[in-house]
């Protein structure tokens, strides 16, 4: 048995959180002792909730303003009274301080890279310092691990790919489910196109919005799932509509797998992209993608067959929903295909399993070397 700690910049609602939990949850279910850490101030974000609901022991070590000296060594004591054997980063801060940290506490260290991780001079070169103490430096894709090469994010010996996987059993077709949400969110009958993701610049909403103005008049409607710091653009972009009311933003929703049934198509407008784990749970639910081709989406998307690859092009975007908004039966067959492709490439044990290989082999090269502290 393994005791495994995973280091989060917090308990916010985002991918490397629900990729974390799904990693905890399978690696408890594999019987290895499991907690996480998360490195923001209170109050806990909701994700912590959810840990908390399988079982995975939630703790804290709070980063203090600034570039902070002391955390370091807080962590790493921290992570030796947890016992811990291995400790997994999640992005760039849990990065720079739980590397060393996890060093000091004679743990493995490993590292997953989510998404491009754009910074400045100073928190890039942070960030591959640290890169030196991982074990292992992990992308959630092809493209991830390009970038991460090119931006000479870590050593290349170091490098892996492992893809993202997601609890499939959560997502799936569901004609209850579906009546419920359209008739909590008064979407009636109409042709629905939902997005699911945090409001922020990377995730370019607003251009979905701007976009699916011709479709609105014609009465589709549009669902925004999530929250974030750009929700004001959004809600502008959504106010300078005819008719605002055709676009429901739902705010932050914890209950994703019942929403996505009421949709018809999922759209997702992002300028850069690691492997988004809302790409496959979408599929999985039945349905089309519309997604800008950017990061390792273009690994996940089918082109004409599972869903629609566009640049990230307001017209673009509008000609690909467009299209499918006047074929629905061209649609609905792709959602078959797309829940197909996500069943067979996408079942999160071989995420976990992958993982705790990669584990298994740091532990053995740190005790060959003697690096286990006393």
């Amino acid at each position: 048995m393994l005791s495994i700690v995973h280091v989060l910049s917090s308990f916010g609602v985002g991918g490397q959180e629900r990729v974390a939990l799904d990693l905890a949850i399978g690696q408890k279910a594999r019987g290895h002792q499991v907690s996480v850490i998360s490195l923001a101030p209170p109050p806990d974000g909701a994700m912590a909730d959810e840990f908390r609901e399988h079982g995975i022991a939630v703790d804290r070590v709070e980063k203090r303003g600034g570039l902070d000296p002391t955390l370091v060594p807080r962590l790493a004591r921290a992570l030796r009274t947890m016992h811990a054997d291995v400790v997994h980063t999640h992005n760039p801060l849990p990065l720079i301080y739980g590397a060393p940290a996890a060093r000091l506490a004679g743990a493995a260290a490993i590292h997953t890279k989510h998404g491009r991780n754009p910074a400045g001079r100073a928190n890039r070169l942070l960030r591959r310092a640290a890169a030196q103490l991982a074990h292992a430096f992990v992308a959630v894709s092809e493209t991830t691990l390009e970038q991460a090469q090119a931006q000479h994010d870590a050593p290349r010996a170091r490098m892996h790919t492992i893809a993202n996987g997601i609890r499939l059993d959560r997502y799936h077709p569901d004609p209850a489910a579906r009546a419920k949400t359209r008739a909590e969110l008064g979407l009636g009958d109409a042709w629905v196109v939902g997005t699911v993701g945090r409001l922020d610049g990377y995730k370019n909403q607003a251009l979905l919005v701007r976009a699916m103005a011709p479709l609105l008049a014609k009465g589709a409607r549009l669902v925004i799932v999530g929250d974030g710091p750009t929700r004001a653009d959004v809600e502008a972009a959504r106010a300078a509509l005819p008719d605002p009311s055709r676009v429901v933003m739902t705010g932050r929703r914890m209950d994703v797998p019942s929403l996505m049934p009421a949709f018809d198509v999922f759209a997702l407008s992002s300028q850069t992209e690691g492997l988004p784990l809302v790409v496959p749970e979408a599929m999985a639910a039945g349905l089309p993608v519309v997604s800008t081709n950017v990061g390792g989406i273009p690994t996940v998307i089918d082109e004409g067959q599972t869903g629609m690859l566009v640049p990230v092009e307001e017209e673009a975007l509008r000609a690909a929903l467009q299209s499918l908004f006047a074929d629905k039966e061209r649609a609905r067959r792709m959602g078959a295909r797309a829940r197909e492709v996500a069943l067979e490439r996408y079942d999160y044990g071989r995420m976990v399993d992958a993982y705790l290989a990669l584990y298994q082999n740091a532990i053995s090269k740190r005790s060959s070397t003697g690096m286990r502290a006393s």
